[in-house]
């Protein structure tokens, strides 16, 4: 139950539409809910104003579905699904409203919320290859309610290309900066924004980038001010955090 529903209720009281015994009923539904395999989180929207989103690697198809169903049937409208393969996509679209996204691996079941961040969400790439993540942080950030501008194949190798969006990066409220190789896009990033900077390393490069390791440890040693760094990857932490930053 979110913040919403409980709003709700408490507004039926205050009318007198709604007895203090029907509510106290309404309430005392489990924070919880026990699936032998899962146990979905439906009081986590209440605690931490985001709802429970599915983590889909390593869970089969009917999994997935039942953990969905569940967040369906306590009022979840926007479900996020990341990690998801292509054919539990195609199984779960024969009975859910999700959309997929090939290249970041989401789904998401149900209607997109309109954003009510404070302000832009940007997200910058090093390189194309870099989509997969991006586009992961992107959609995170879009299902949570934020408005977010896409900045692809800006990476150092041709600093111009950045430059170029240089009031993108001014009038943003948060950005991401995602790169594999030696990850350099989010100290130059941090150098021109007036804002949080989200550092994304991906596992992009050639063997000394060590899989992402190079570019963690660039990000993580990054000489501007203002830059934080989420896991080798991390597309989904690092929208989360931006929505956490771009509410506030």
């Amino acid at each position: 139950m979110g913040r919403q529903e409980i709003l709700h209720i408490l507004k039926q009281i205050e009318a007198g539409t709604l007895s203090s015994e029907d509510a106290l009923l309404k309430l005392r539904i489990e924070p919880f809910e026990d699936l032998g395999y899962a146990k979905p989180d439906h009081h986590r929207e209440l605690r931490q104003g985001i709802a429970e989103v599915i983590y889909g690697a390593g869970k089969t198809t009917g999994q997935i579905a039942g953990i969905a169903s569940a967040m369906q049937s306590r009022g979840q409208r926007t479900i996020l699904i990341t990690r998801m393969a292509a054919e539990s996509a195609v199984t779960l679209q024969k009975n859910f409203d999700l959309q997929y996204n090939e290249i970041a691996r989401v789904g998401i079941i149900g209607t997109m919320p309109v954003s009510d961040g404070r302000g832009k969400v940007v997200v910058a790439t090093g390189g194309t290859s870099d989509m997969p993540v991006a586009e992961e942080a992107a959609l995170t950030a879009e299902v949570l309610g934020n408005t977010v501008v896409r900045l692809y194949d800006v990476g150092v190798a041709g600093l111009h290309r950045l430059l170029s969006h240089t009031e993108d990066i001014m009038s943003a409220r948060v950005i991401i900066a995602i790169a594999g190789m030696e990850g350099a896009l989010a100290s130059i990033v941090g150098g021109l924004a007036d804002c949080p900077v989200i550092g994304v390393p991906t596992s992009i490069g050639y063997g000394a980038s060590f899989h992402g390791l190079a570019a963690l440890l660039s990000m993580l040693n990054s000489c501007a001010s203002g830059v934080s760094v989420v896991n080798i990857d991390n597309g989904f932490g690092a929208g989360y955090l931006a929505s956490i930053i771009n509410h506030m």
